[in-house]
């Protein structure tokens, strides 16, 4: 079965690494475009099987470009997801009356590009290599710090062990440490609790007590850090 083909169209290009970044291990073949027009000519020429593209860009923005893929049926059938500003409803109504598929809001959520992308097109997954990795964390708990020890990362999260009686608040606010390049790097990102491994209900017992927690705010760089260091200098955790 052929690759499905994504067209990520921006005119920022760390936003297009950190969507890069989320479609990293995935079954399909990443496309390029950093405005509108550039996106027509891409998909003239490529046919991608589904499009993130921004709402705001130079030369021709998304709305012009959604609508004149929509308005023309040999491509009116491709899946296009809008890239919005948080908080802006007027550009969701606008995007809506573009004809896009779905919408998602800056700054990104890794797990609901993926999600959104699922719905579209069949052949995303949403499983991600994780890495064994130590080191202490900082998370509150009843509003008091608490500290667990991680267990793995990956660009989508990490699992901490803890104790049954010292499951983090959620959301999860987060403080740790990555060491990279010869220094450490402080950390702060924002969770959910995905899932609990407790005392006595061990789902995962190669797993010590803990919780698995999915980011939902993190700093896009170090998203990429995660995916350029770690995949080179860590095992993979199966």
């Amino acid at each position: 079965m052929a690759r499905k083909k994504v067209l990520l169209v921006d005119d920022v290009h760390l936003i297009l690494e950190l969507e890069k970044a989320f479609l990293k291990g995935l079954p399909v073949d990443i496309l390029i475009a950093k405005n509108g027009l550039e996106a027509l000519e891409v998909v003239k020429n490529e046919h991608p099987d589904l499009i993130y593209m921004d709402l705001n860009m130079p030369v021709m923005d998304g709305l012009t470009c959604c609508r004149a893929l929509k308005g023309d049926p040999a491509t009116s059938a491709i899946p296009v997801i809008m890239v919005t500003t948080e908080g802006r409803e007027q550009d969701m109504l606008l995007c809506q009356s573009a004809g896009c598929d779905d919408y998602i809001t800056k700054p990104i959520n890794g797990r609901l590009f993926i999600e959104k992308g699922r719905n579209c097109i069949a052949d995303f997954e949403r499983r991600r290599r994780r890495y064994s990795y130590s080191i202490d964390v900082q998370y509150l708990k009843n509003g008091e710090p608490r500290y667990g020890v991680t267990a793995d990362i990956s660009k989508g999260g990490l699992y901490i062990a803890v104790p049954n009686d010292s499951i983090p608040d959620d959301p999860v606010d987060l403080l740790f440490s990555l060491s990279h390049e010869g220094r450490d790097i402080l950390v702060a990102a924002r969770g959910r609790v995905a899932w609990e491994n407790r005392h006595g209900d061990l789902k995962k017992p190669n797993y010590p007590a803990g919780v698995g927690i999915e980011f939902t705010d993190i700093d896009p760089s170090i998203v990429l850090m995660i995916e350029q260091y770690f995949e080179e200098a860590l095992p993979v955790k199966r």
